[in-house]
């Protein structure tokens, strides 16, 4: 059967009316004790093979729904430019590198609609952009919009202690340009000492941000699982796969990092395809559900 997305204003108006239906929904969503017959769900040890894999997949994916990701994802480079620029113009330059790195913090929540563009594909579905949005209308888009919210939540936190460790380091003192900035911060020991302890903090948040999202967004989108559970899912994969995930995390940096130069524009490419791949690593980390 073949299904239209009909025009923007009436697609939107019945995604919000969706969405509202399924947010009316989600304290039941977020603490259910719905463990898949009382079974909690089952993790796989996976190794470097299967993060190849899963990466091989993800490009497939995105060569597959390529114009409608990248169409989702041009949204990315935009929100970066902005954010440079809201920081250059309120003088707020030694927040303009912290934010470029915690967006690691935030990418999972990025990535949600990629991962449902994945599971329709894998049910042998043709998806489009509008597919992506098909979280909407999950069971769990309750849950799923709370760890989202938590993630947002993060990220603001290590915004605020980037910023309190430039005043303990480097002073209130504000710099004239960014080139200024980079200037002292590069050639001082201040500078390399905000550097080695921000990148340790930093560390710590993109540890915890890892431990509790390497599955646990696609695992909401594809069982009737609460939140707790989809979390614990998520340590217990990350506790079972140390060397793994942290490979994983460090592929997932890199990309990022790469993506944001120049300008953001290689995210239109890099986080597609980190999205898909999010979406094949959980299915090779995770057992399916009894049937």
């Amino acid at each position: 059967m073949t299904t239209t997305i009909g025009n923007p204003l009436s697609w939107s108006v019945d995604t919000a009316r969706a969405a509202g239906h399924h947010i009316g929904a989600v304290a039941d969503r977020v603490a259910s004790h719905d463990l898949e017959a009382s079974h909690a769900p089952r993790v796989r040890r996976i190794g470097i093979e299967d993060l190849r894999a899963a990466l091989r997949e993800g490009v497939e994916d995105f060569a597959a729904c390529r114009s409608d990701v990248i169409f989702l994802c041009l949204l990315y480079p935009l929100i970066g430019i902005a954010m440079i620029t809201a920081a250059l113009n309120g003088n707020m330059t030694p927040l303009i590198f912290p934010a470029i790195a915690g967006f690691a913090l935030i990418g999972p929540v990025a990535g949600v609609g990629l991962y449902e563009m994945s599971r329709r594909r894998e049910m042998g579905e043709t998806p489009n952009w509008g597919d992506a949005f098909g979280v909407l209308r999950s069971p769990r888009f309750g849950a799923v919009l709370v760890l989202g919210l938590l993630h947002c939540a993060i990220f603001l936190a290590w915004m605020i202690t980037a910023f309190s460790l430039h005043n303990a380091i480097m002073g209130p003192a504000r710099p004239a340009s960014l080139l200024d900035y980079l200037g002292t911060v590069l050639s001082t020991g201040a500078g390399w000492t905000l550097i080695v302890v921000g990148c340790g903090v930093g560390f710590v948040y993109a540890a915890v941000v890892l431990a509790i999202s390497v599955v646990s967004f696609p695992l909401l989108l594809d069982r009737n699982v609460g939140l707790p559970v989809a979390i614990a899912t998520s340590i217990r994969v990350a506790r079972e796969n140390p060397a793994t995930v942290a490979v994983w995390g460090l592929i997932v940096a890199a990309g990022l990092a790469i993506g944001s130069i120049p300008f953001f524009l290689g995210l239109i490419v890099i986080l597609p395809i980190l999205g898909h791949a999010t979406w094949h690593l959980y299915r090779r980390a995770v057992e399916p559900a009894p049937r």
